[in-house]
This record gives structure tokens, C-alpha cells and sequence, in this order.
């Protein structure tokens, strides 16, 4: 499904909801829940993994979502997705907390795990049946490039290629302006193809 059609189904639903259709609301949540496990799966440590299972967070922040629908409906602070995603990083957050030995402030910031340099390389790794026997040095040759990026630009890339948020969506999370986005995810993939050019 595009973002477009998407976000139109969303926006049916969610005015099902409001019409007093409360299934519309389970739909709902089921329409976000693959967003959300490929986000709790990016954003996790491996050193938590052991400790927290990505469904329960999926599943806190399905209970959450449930609970709040009203008052996102009320106020429509911003879009679903990144009400949802909020609400999930919340939850991440809350777990990190719950286990963790020695308690820091992550300032609502979720840092981005090990694996996500992977996770975009194989976004990006070849998909033409010419390329598919390249694929896996190709993957690794991307997540390598990935890894030497500053965490700006891998984070403005994951939020493209990964978590599939569209420009305006991306400048709401970053906090800036659309402008700045868009720079900021141009100047990304210009430094993302100048390390893979070195190598």
C-alpha cells in the first residue's frame, strides 16, 4: 500500500471510529502493528533483546493507543502514524527504564540500535534478478557506508527507507521545518554515496 492510500485508509477509519464503529478501531490498530514491530525491531538494543521482547512493547502500545484514541481524536496533535509511533517509543522507553540496572534520561530520545545500519542496507540492497546474486556483498558493503554516517544522517535515512515516513512526518519528528528535512535528507544520501564511492 502507498502513503497516500494509506493515509486515506486511515483517515476512514478513523472516521469510523468517530461514527461510532468501534471494530474501525481494532482495524486501526492492526493497520499499524507491522509499522510498529519494524520499529520496536530498529530501535531495540541487542543488549536488551535478552530482556525485552519487541511484541510486548507492540502490544503496550496497542493497549495505549486504545486508551488515548479519544483525546488524539479531540486534539489531532498530529498524524495517526506518528501519534502511534510516539506512543511506541514511549513504551520502549518505559521498558529500557524497567530494565536497565543503572537508570539514565534518554530525554524522550530512542538511540538507534546496532542492527539498524543492517536493516538499511538491506532496504537498499539490489533487486533486479541481474543483481540478486550481489545482493549480500552489496547489502554488506551499504550497511558498512551506513555505519560510518554521522547519526543525523542515519537517522533521517532510516526514517525514509525503514520506517517509511514521508518528508512532512519526518520534519515533525526531527522537530524542524519540511525544508530542513528535505536538506538534511538530501545531504544524507550525498554523504551516504560519496563513502560508497571510496570503497
Amino acid at each position: 500500500m502507498n502513503h497516500s492510500s494509506h493515509v486515506n485508509e486511515i483517515e476512514r477509519l478513523l472516521g469510523e471510529f468517530q461514527a461510532g464503529n468501534k471494530n474501525a478501531l481494532n482495524l486501526l490498530i492492526e493497520h499499524e502493528r507491522d509499522y510498529l514491530r519494524r520499529l520496536i525491531d530498529l530501535r531495540l538494543e541487542p543488549a536488551l533483546r535478552g530482556r525485552v521482547d519487541p511484541s510486548d512493547v507492540v502490544q503496550e502500545t496497542m493497549i495505549v493507543v486504545s486508551q488515548r484514541i479519544d483525546d488524539f481524536l479531540r486534539r489531532r496533535p498530529t498524524t495517526f502514524r506518528l501519534w502511534v509511533r510516539r506512543k511506541a517509543l514511549e513504551r520502549l522507553i518505559d521498558a529500557r527504564r524497567r530494565h536497565q540496572a543503572v537508570k539514565r534520561s534518554f530525554k524522550n530520545e530512542v538511540h538507534l540500535s546496532d542492527a539498524s545500519s543492517m536493516l538499511l542496507a538491506k532496504r537498499w540492497a539490489a533487486q533486479t534478478p541481474s543483481q540478486i546474486v550481489q545482493r549480500k556483498e552489496e547489502a554488506e558493503r551499504i550497511r558498512r557506508a551506513v555505519q560510518e554516517l554521522g547519526e543525523t544522517d542515519r537517522e533521517v535515512l532510516l526514517l525514509r527507507h525503514v520506517e517509511e515516513l514521508s518528508n512532512n512526518e519526518i520534519a515533525k519528528v526531527l522537530g524542524v521545518a519540511v525544508e530542513t528535512a528535505s536538506r538534511r535528507y538530501g545531504r544524507a544520501v550525498r554523504n551516504l554515496a560519496e563513502l560508497l564511492l571510496k570503497e
